[in-house]
């Protein structure tokens, strides 16, 4: 079994670090619910379609979940980690497959959409079930959808530029 280096730590926990700052930059807050959309699923879908997938996968979830301890959120934190792992998750798992049978802008925002809605859908649950909610939850799906679609549309303009740089393929170095 190959181990996990520490460049490839260090490069997780840099992607981390910047999703949790691109989630608290701009916070729109979801009065329904008291949670708050953001900009960081954007970062998220660039690193699910640009980086070795464990690497995406994990920093997506802490990198989330410490933008909502940082910001004190801390009933959504367990709830985000998963979620938004799963995210990243799906999102490369379709990406992958997609982008042998389509252009990739097409294939990247596809697994975008389908990865958010698992968002969507993990969210309304969470909160639903786990905060107690209940149907009250569905008062956070609009703002849900409004941060999942602006999440595609940053990842599919900004991704194809940002894995055009040789640099940062090298930095990456996905497979």
């Amino acid at each position: 079994m190959k181990r996990y280096s520490t460049y490839q730590i260090v490069l997780t926990a840099l992607f981390a670090a910047l999703i949790c700052v691109a989630t608290m930059l701009i916070r729109i807050p979801i009065p329904a619910t008291g949670g708050y959309a953001n900009l960081g699923d954007g970062v998220i879908l660039i690193c699910a379609f640009l980086m070795h997938p464990l690497n995406a996968v994990i920093a997506a979830g802490l990198g989330s979940m410490l933008a909502d301890v940082l910001a004190g959120y801390l009933t959504y934190a367990p709830g985000t980690l998963v979620i938004k792992a799963g995210v990243a998750l799906i999102a490369l798992l379709l990406h992958d497959r997609l982008k042998k049978q389509m252009k990739p802008i097409p294939a990247m925002a596809l697994a975008g959409i389908l990865a958010e809605a698992f968002m969507v859908l993990g969210y309304f649950v969470y909160e639903a079930l786990c905060l107690g909610l209940g149907l009250g939850a569905a008062g956070a799906i609009a703002g849900n959808i409004g941060q999942a679609a602006v999440g595609v549309l940053v990842s599919c303009l900004a991704s194809p530029a940002l894995g055009r740089s040789r640099e940062l393929r090298e930095l990456l170095k996905r497979k």
